[in-house]
């Protein structure tokens, strides 16, 4: 039986680096809030059957953003961090994934991802079954420093790289790794790494550096760009 691809995405965060009283995923770029426009990709990929968002309980904003009521898209509660929230999607999940089934997990804000680099990830983790991360190449020189801020050591940018999403593993698997996680308390800053931390094989395949994650206030004026050549594009 062939395995289906379900998309999962956290977003029961408050963005605090933005330093914004409107979670980041609620920033409107081009009149659109991000949240829309990652949904809307993740929609557009013929590939994904269905997907996950998981939110804050007291989270109203969520009603304004229209791919919700896709009825591809499932709403879920999420947790304090966010590997509690991508958990619970993908427990959300028990009754309509199968074991086998592939997912898919993207961060809710980060907007131009393309269905031409989704369908790249879906065939590279499928064909070599093993899961894989988007993620690019560092090309600045990398330093260690010291808690008084000092360099101590200069890194091999070679085998150094900057991890993105989507990140794509089995759904047993991932659920496994991020309960075995999150009852040690380690610290997950993304899934991979409760993967790794698990014994899980984990591939990189190397993602646009058009694939960023909206962080800081300048990140929307880049994302403004993208986001509007990505619509030209499509267009053509």
């Amino acid at each position: 039986m062939t395995s289906s691809i379900w998309a999962v995405v956290p977003a029961a965060g408050s963005g605090r680096r933005m330093a914004s009283e409107v979670p980041k995923q609620y920033l409107v770029v081009n009149g659109v809030p991000i949240l829309e426009y990652t949904l809307q990709a993740l929609l557009a990929c013929p590939d994904i059957r269905g997907v996950v968002v998981v939110l804050d309980p007291s989270d109203r904003r969520a009603d304004l953003i229209a791919s919700l009521s896709d009825p591809r898209v499932f709403t879920a509660i999420g947790g304090q961090e966010r590997a509690d929230s991508v958990l619970a999607g993908v427990q959300f999940l028990t009754p309509y994934a199968g074991s086998d089934d592939w997912v898919l997990v993207h961060d809710a804000a980060r907007p131009c991802i393309s269905v031409q680099t989704l369908r790249m990830l879906i065939d590279h983790a499928i064909s070599n079954d093993v899961g894989t991360v988007l993620a690019q190449a560092s090309t600045d020189t990398l330093k260690r420093i010291s808690l008084n801020g000092r360099v101590t050591e200069t890194l091999d940018r070679r085998v150094i790289w900057r991890a993105q999403t989507p990140q794509m593993f089995r759904r047993s698997d991932l659920e496994l790794a991020l309960s075995s996680a999150l009852s040690e308390h380690l610290p997950i800053t993304d899934e991979s790494t409760a993967m790794e931390l698990s014994g899980f094989p984990v591939s990189v395949l190397e993602g646009p550096a058009t694939n960023i994650k909206v962080t800081l206030p300048i990140d929307l004026a880049f994302a403004e760009i993208i986001l509007r050549q990505l619509a030209e594009e499509n267009q053509l």
